[in-house]
């Protein structure tokens, strides 16, 4: 029977492959395991086989997962890589470390406002709407540069970087035309004086393409954790 660990290593090998063949140092990339769906025990395991930033979709879920593994608080990070509605901001400000989708100031501001000031400054990511796909989220590219801006003004937040979620690709060199549009973003940013550091990009499927194209961050779940079955919401 495969376990988490064994999967968790494949994917580290996938990483460490992807890596080598676009000449970019091992390190260079990151891990985030999206535990969404999956209970207290599939965090644990992964945490003993190395495993430290963990992703989370859903928000209420996630506050209860949290509290379930408080023991390893100080050990985890937890970001929060799902929508964000009004009404969660505060949930997310007090116990999320990151935050991936901001694509709009009035829930950034009310994720400064709500951040307790007795924790770190929350980590974001501004989501990208990079390929245009008509359901997703995320700011379009040319609103990016002053999103990011208003951010960093805020106090009680961190802007990090960029996170985007494209629409399925047929092929390699298709992930890649659409992956490389948010790296080439990422660059005009950092030319405009932003600072950043993250490119959050890349899943279980395409984690491959997402390397080749200046990743900085993959989010991988199913190669990791199996399957997911959704309860009904």
């Amino acid at each position: 029977m495969t376990t988490i660990q064994d999967q968790l290593h494949r994917v580290h090998e996938r990483i460490a492959a992807a890596s080598q063949t676009a000449g970019r140092r091992l390190e260079s990339v990151g891990l985030l395991a999206v535990s969404k769906t999956f209970g207290e025990d599939a965090v644990r395991q992964a945490y003993a086989a190395g495993q430290r930033a963990f992703g989370e979709n859903y928000i209420q879920e996630a506050v209860k997962k949290i509290a379930a593994l408080s023991d390893l608080r100080a050990q985890l990070q937890w970001h929060c890589i799902g929508p964000v509605q009004s009404n969660k901001t505060r949930l997310v400000a007090e116990h999320f470390d990151w935050v991936q989708t901001v694509d709009r100031l009035k829930i950034a501001q009310r994720l400064s406002e709500q951040r307790p000031t007795h924790l770190a400054p929350l980590q974001v990511c501004i989501q990208v709407n990079v390929d245009g796909g008509p359901t997703k989220s995320g700011v379009p590219p040319g609103q990016a540069l002053a999103l990011a801006r208003a951010v960093q003004g805020l106090p009680q937040l961190r802007l990090r970087g960029l996170m985007c979620i494209p629409e399925p690709a047929p092929d390699f060199e298709t992930a890649c035309a659409v992956f490389v549009r948010a790296k080439t973003l990422f660059d005009d940013l950092n030319r405009a004086g932003l600072g950043l550091d993250t490119l959050s990009m890349g899943m279980s499927a395409d984690l491959e393409a997402a390397v080749a194209s200046g990743s900085t961050l993959v989010r991988v779940g199913s190669a990791i954790f199996g399957q997911r079955s959704y309860p009904a919401r």
